[in-house]
């Protein structure tokens, strides 16, 4: 696994909207909040309102030819996603794997950005970043700060402290060692039977989602269930479920007794409730990175960068 150059003041970064349309209104503090950090943005085309294709940016070609062209630019030291939203795996077949390994750069972004993030990891060998982005967070808290300026300049390693009051739990104790993988639960599923299948082996699973109803959470488990995931893997960290809520509370499963008949059974340490998703405070992960897991002790050690 690559890991690539960590960026530094005054790095310029190209921002790319691999999904979802930026709102007129939100490009500007977008780039303030990468000023803020002391790099210098560079918008590509996607990120404009005026290229949109319907729900998307812009069209499948423009977004993954913005990829591709900030790669392959040698000015370009770092590439960032400045939303997610929906459309990261329609580009997956346009993204030019060989262009991406000749010129590793930093890549970052999260929830339907997952697609492109397995595919950097899996197809390119460039390990890759879980961190928030500059469209979605632009007010982002000093906890979730602090741990996205060690993503970006290339600190983020040893024990992640996760902030105070929000704890941890053991779904099923142990310990276990392997690479991070994962992501968003919704884009890891649709990944199942493409060339782009979420691949766990020997590996530690991060999954995390928003605004999924918990029938549909139980659903996409069963699904990675039934595809060998939980079996395959070393471990799996459990993050933000955001408004994950049941359709009709009166009768349901609660979340925690789905991840205990779905993932459980496994008998893969289990680690639940780590701040890391669509949620604030947020950790960063280096996805690819070796890692070892103690669910028990409720603890996550990154490797050295």
């Amino acid at each position: 696994m690559t890991i690539p150059a960590p960026l530094f003041p005054g790095a310029r970064v190209a921002l790319v909207a691999p999904a979802s349309a930026v709102p007129v209104e939100k490009l500007p503090p977008a780039l303030d909040f990468v000023r803020s950090l002391g790099l210098e943005p560079v918008p590509y085309p996607s990120c404009f309102f005026a290229n949109r294709d319907g729900y998307l940016a812009a069209s499948d070609r423009q977004r993954s030819d913005d990829i591709n062209a900030a790669f392959a630019n040698p000015d370009i030291q770092g590439v960032w996603c400045i939303r997610g939203g929906y459309g990261a795996h329609r580009i997956l077949p346009l993204l030019d794997p060989a262009v991406i390994r000749a010129n590793p750069k930093w890549f970052g972004g999260y929830s339907d950005v997952t697609a492109i993030l397995t595919f950097l990891n899996q197809d390119c060998g460039l390990e890759c970043y879980h961190c928030t982005m500059p469209s979605t967070e632009p007010d982002a808290d000093e906890f979730t700060l602090v741990w996205l300026k060690r993503a970006l300049f290339g600190s983020l390693s040893g024990p992640l402290e996760h902030p105070p009051g929000q704890p941890l739990t053991a779904l099923v104790p142990g310990m276990a060692r392997g690479a991070l993988c994962g992501g968003n639960l919704s884009l890891l599923a649709a990944s199942l039977g493409t060339p782009w299948e979420i691949d766990t082996r020997g590996k530690v699973l991060f999954l995390e989602d928003i605004g999924e109803k918990t029938y549909r959470v139980d659903a996409m488990l069963t699904q990675l269930r039934n595809a060998g995931k939980f079996d395959q893997c070393a471990g799996v960290i459990l993050g933000a479920w955001t408004d994950c809520v049941p359709e009709y509370p009166e009768k349901t499963l609660e979340l925690p007794e789905i991840f205990a008949q779905l993932i459980a059974p496994a008998g893969k340490p289990t680690l639940m409730g780590f701040a890391c998703g669509h949620a604030l405070p947020t950790l960063a992960l280096p996805l690819g990175r070796m890692c070892t897991l103690d669910a028990s002790a409720g603890a996550l050690r990154l490797d050295g960068c």
